[in-house]
């Protein structure tokens, strides 16, 4: 029988305090040689302190951290530091402790591979390519061991796509910290779950997390009849009422896929505008107009000949890599930018709210209370009054932050305090500039559901591809070489219209790009694997329906949790999986069967 390998890093009864509050109570894990795990959890939940610890800052209040000797570990922080190095080559060689300098092949290569000028001096980096440098030093020195936090914020769907090819070729192990699930789904065996100050370990992919998470919340909350408050409002609101809202997105599908429907019979066909705008009278139903807009800088092309209609209740999503122009066309369409040729017309009645990429800073020692509402008990939300402390329990806050300072938020919940109140402000026209950045799942849930809910019009710029499928009803796509075309759908549409089987942006030294399907190229078909899917699924939905109907049945029996425990605790994790296992299927069915809509309409 093979021995299983030690572990290369391992902590025991890690314990961190900050004031009152318990971040870390008796952590125990251990990372053993190519394992590829993920680490979730809630914004302030500890994951950023905990990737210290592991990578061996000595911060915790008790506990051991154990490494295995000559094992290396390399940490991709959130806010990395370039102070002291000259150029981007001398960042990344600092990592090496054989280096050669600045000029060392393996710096040479790595930098070339992710498009990164070696020359350049740090302090001049913009978001997208000081993330890409610091990428480049944590994975020169190939280590044993990654510790990569939030590696995707600020990256390009092409770079995310060459990162995910790089970690699937990894030899050594890595812990990953992101908001981006799928990329996450792409590339964890194992989830590493930090909730209220311990980690319990699922050892299987990010796609089985939330049913096995929402299986112990709900298991937890049967076992437990005298719960604290602290504990019922942890569990009840961070997990369980955000995960159940998952329940309605077989209606959400549908809704969407109508729109989408709608949202196809208005793109035309590329490079001319072929609808003509709406009169102003029609109250708001024609937001934005685009007829024929360029513009360049200097010698570049950013955008050229584009046109489009956009309609109240469309949520647009901008793609394309970093500098291709998603910004410029982003400020075109609403009128902040005037286009070199070709027209924008706003429709009756536009009132935007725009969140763009910097984030305005929030008044540090003003609460939220005072953020949102001064200092009033209600403000108005959507058109009608709210108490704001009704508001922020649905932003996740806790009612003892609402009168705290800003400062003492964390990262993730000023975020959500940024997005409540341009949520709250009133508006038909939301223009969201990459407002997925550094949100953790239970937010971007809840965000989506806003955006989802929202009665005007949605423009988002986002690299997250799970977030674009789940929310937009068309995507335009940017190329970089002025090129922007507007696809029916989310990402994932995108990428099937393009006929590619991954994204058609050149990502750095990504080799596995396929031809785009031209006109005399055989047709596209639905498949036999999906055509067999399609046809037993609803087979498989009948079946978990009847069988979670028994496990009800059985369960409310008052006297079974008595009689027999073990059987009523077996039952409950049953009913959590099975209920898992059946929004999967209704989802997987419900998005067959738009593509099988969608390869029809196109004539495949």
């Amino acid at each position: 029988m093979k021995m299983a390998e030690p572990p290369l890093l391992a902590l025991a009864g890690i314990r961190y305090h900050l004031g009152d509050q318990t971040i870390l109570d008796g952590v125990e894990l251990g990372i053993a040689p190519g394992e590829r795990l993920s680490l979730v959890g809630r914004n302030g939940a500890g994951k950023s302190t905990l990737l210290k610890i592991l990578a061996g800052e000595p911060i915790a209040d008790s506990g051991t951290r154990f490494a295995q000797p000559g094992a290396t570990v390399a940490t991709l922080p959130q806010e990395p530091g370039f102070s002291g190095h000259p150029t981007v080559a001398h960042y990344v060689a600092a990592a090496l402790a054989d280096s050669l300098g600045p000029s060392d092949y393996r710096v040479a290569a790595l930098l070339a591979e992710i498009k990164l000028d070696g020359a350049k001096n740090p302090a001049e980096l913009s978001g997208g390519e000081a993330r890409r440098a610091a990428l480049a030093r944590v994975l020169v020195a190939e280590p044993d061991v990654l510790l990569l936090d939030e590696p995707t914020n600020h990256l390009d769907l092409p770079t995310i796509e060459w990162l995910e090819d790089k970690l699937s070729a990894w030899k050594g192990a890595y812990v990953l910290v992101s908001h981006d699930r799928r990329f996450l789904s792409h590339l964890s065996r194992a989830v590493l779950w930090l909730d209220r100050g311990i980690v319990r370990r699922l050892d299987r992919g990010y796609a089985e997390f939330e049913g096995w998470a929402t299986s112990i919340l709900e298991r937890e909350a049967t076992e437990r009849h005298k719960l604290d408050r602290l504990i019922e409002r942890e569990t009840e609101w961070a997990g369980k009422s955000i995960r159940a809202r998952r329940t309605r997105n077989e209606g959400r599908l549908r809704q969407l896929n109508e729109l989408r429907k709608e949202r196809r019979q208005q793109i035309g066909p590329t490079g001319r505008a072929t609808i003509e705008a709406g009169p102003a009278e029609q109250s708001g139903a024609l937001a934005i107009t685009a007829r024929n807009i360029s513009k360049r800088w200097a010698e570049r092309s950013i955008v050229d000949n584009f046109s489009t209609r956009i309609f109240r209740r469309d949520r647009i999503g901008l793609i394309g890599p970093n500098g291709a122009g998603k910004t410029t066309l982003l400020h075109m369409l609403i009128g902040e930018l005037e286009p070199d040729t070709g027209s924008v017309k706003l429709g009756a009645n536009l009132v935007p709210v725009v969140i763009d990429q910097r984030r305005a800073a929030l008044d540090p020692d003003k609460t939220p209370w005072e953020i949102l509402a001064d200092r009033n008990d209600h403000l108005l939300v959507r058109g009608r009054q709210m108490h704001v402390m009704s508001y922020l329990r649905e932003y996740l806050f806790r009612d003892e932050q609402a009168r705290q300072p800003v400062r003492t938020l964390s990262g993730g919940e000023r975020n959500r305090l940024l997005l409540a109140k341009a949520l709250a402000a009133p508006s038909n026209l939301l223009v969201l500039d990459e407002p997925t950045n550094d949100l953790d799942a239970d937010t971007l849930d809840l965000l989506q559901e806003a955006l989802s809910d929202y009665d005007g019009t949605v423009l988002l710029v986002s690299h997250d591809r799970d977030f674009l499928d789940r929310l937009v009803t068309s995507t335009i796509a940017l190329e970089g070489d002025g090129t922007a075309i507007e696809y029916a759908g989310g990402y994932s549409d995108y990428v099937l219209q393009r006929g590619l089987r991954e994204s058609p942006a050149a990502a750095p030294a990504r080799k596995d790009k396929v031809a785009p399907v031209r006109d005399n190229a055989p047709r596209q078909r639905l498949g036999y694997k999906r055509e067999r899917a399609l046809a037993e699924l609803p087979r498989t939905i009948e079946a978990l329906q009847a069988e979670m109907s028994a496990l009800n049945t059985a369960l409310a029996d008052p006297e079974l949790y008595s009689r027999d425990a073990r059987a009523f605790a077996a039952r409950t994790a049953r009913l959590a999986t099975a209920q898992a296992e059946l929004e999967a299927a209704e989802t997987e069915w419900l998005e067959l069967e738009m593509l099988r809509e969608e390869l029809q309409r196109s004539g495949w």
